[in-house]
């Protein structure tokens, strides 16, 4: 038999990649990345792991390099952190009769607006909603449920393409953005127009039919929806955390997600839980390193675990309070410089410091998860104290930004 082998299916330039290179190591497991641009994942130089450069997005061609690689490795299990290649992860693990989520749940998932029908039908409390092709339907829609809405592709990630739209301006202004050529479609456009629910954000993060944390979660400032910071676990009291717990339960029931790991994001509104979106795999980083340091579950290798079939363990084994600031920069142009990174992360009670980008870097904000520079992570046992962590560390960070040129100069 030869070495024991795990495929990853593409990875994450900002942390979660080399999160399951790392796990699947320590469980003693050689790590294959199947990337279409193996050369945008740092990570896999530094931790000398192999990556084969194919068409992630054909997976006949998945197929055929899969069943190569069987001639020299036991292939133990594949999977990935990649919401976009889930369903294939899936469908590549039929095929080689390996432990994997059923692509057809998957899909189902990521398509919001069959997602939003699936939770209605089982009753879960979610926001109105309706499916827009144009323009002219998507005015129409948003009149229908009044304003403020948010628009949405019906597919797609990491808040790509969704806004907060105030008034009718707005929303012929972000309809434009996204029909008009600017933003990039994995499918046909559609457009999910949505009643914006007010209140408090949770994250939820769940493993087969279990709920393992839930977070808290802050924003920047509208129309967008960029993540600022985390805390795990939420201020609850018994109530609330029973209403969340039960309510993200019903969405894996509904959605047919009991296999692996979901995340879960919803409102706190004034009629309670409101479910804005499941995500059928792991959230990214830093919430399975918040989640490990304030309940002592590691996410990433109790997921590989399940992968590769063997028994997992969600026992909590800690209590802490666990948050993550997230950087963001205030302007688009190009770092000049960004430093205090080793200053932040001597601090007592700091986890983790990490800048994702170098000096002479382009900034062009997007108004998603692409605009994130960096992250800092700090736990402690008192809230109180581990805010008061984080917030010393973030402030000895610092960059500069050079706008870029105007056609006028």
């Amino acid at each position: 038999m030869g070495t024991r082998a795990l495929i990853l299916v593409e990875g994450d330039p900002t942390g979660t990649g080399r999160l399951f290179i790392r796990a699947a190591q320590r469980l003693g497991l050689h790590t294959i990345t199947l990337s279409s641009d193996p050369s945008q994942y740092s990570y896999l130089d530094i931790e000398g792991c192999e990556a084969i450069r194919v068409d992630t997005e054909n997976l006949d061609a998945l197929i055929r390099e899969c069943s190569d690689l069987k001639a020299t490795y036991h292939i133990a299990g594949i999977t990935s952190s990649l919401e976009a290649f889930y369903a294939t992860v899936g469908k590549l693990c039929r095929c080689f009769e390996l432990p994997g989520p059923n692509p057809t749940s998957i899909e189902q998932c990521c398509d919001k607006f069959v997602q939003r029908q699936l939770l209605s039908d089982a009753g879960v409390p979610i926001p109105r909603y309706r499916l827009a092709a144009d323009a002219r339907d998507v005015v129409r829609s948003a009149g229908e449920i009044g304003m403020p809405v948010v628009l949405k592709p019906a597919v797609g990630a990491g808040s790509r393409g969704v806004r907060l739209c105030r008034d009718a301006y707005e929303v012929a202004e972000h309809t434009t953005y996204l029909l008009g050529g600017k933003h990039v479609w994995r499918t046909s456009p559609r457009i999910l127009v949505e009643e914006f629910a007010q209140g408090a954000h949770y994250s939820i993060e769940t493993m087969g039919n279990e709920v393992i944390g839930i977070g808290s979660a802050d924003f920047g400032p509208p129309p967008h929806f960029v993540s600022r910071e985390y805390i795990y676990p939420a201020l609850l009291n018994d109530d609330q955390h029973k209403r969340i717990a039960d309510v993200s339960l019903s969405c894996l029931r509904a959605l047919d997600l009991g296999w692996g790991p979901a995340n879960i994001d919803l409102r706190w509104t004034k009629l309670g839980p409101i479910v804005l979106e499941v995500n059928p795999r792991l959230a990214g980083s830093p919430d399975p390193e918040l989640v490990q340091l304030a309940y002592g579950v590691d996410l990433v290798t109790e997921h590989i675990k399940l992968v590769i079939g063997e028994q997992w363990d969600l026992r909590r084994k800690r209590s802490q309070i666990a948050a993550a600031r997230i950087l963001v920069p205030d302007r688009d142009g190009t770092i000049d410089w960004i430093d205090g990174d080793s200053r932040a992360a001597a601090v007592s009670g700091v986890v983790d410091v990490r800048i994702y980008v170098e000096s002479k870097t382009p900034i062009v904000r997007n108004g998603d998860y692409r605009d994130k520079i960096g992250h800092v992570v700090a736990a402690s046992p008192s809230r109180t104290r581990t805010k008061a962590i984080l917030q010393r560390a973030v402030e000895l960070i610092n960059w500069s930004i050079t706008p870029f040129p105007t056609l006028q100069e």
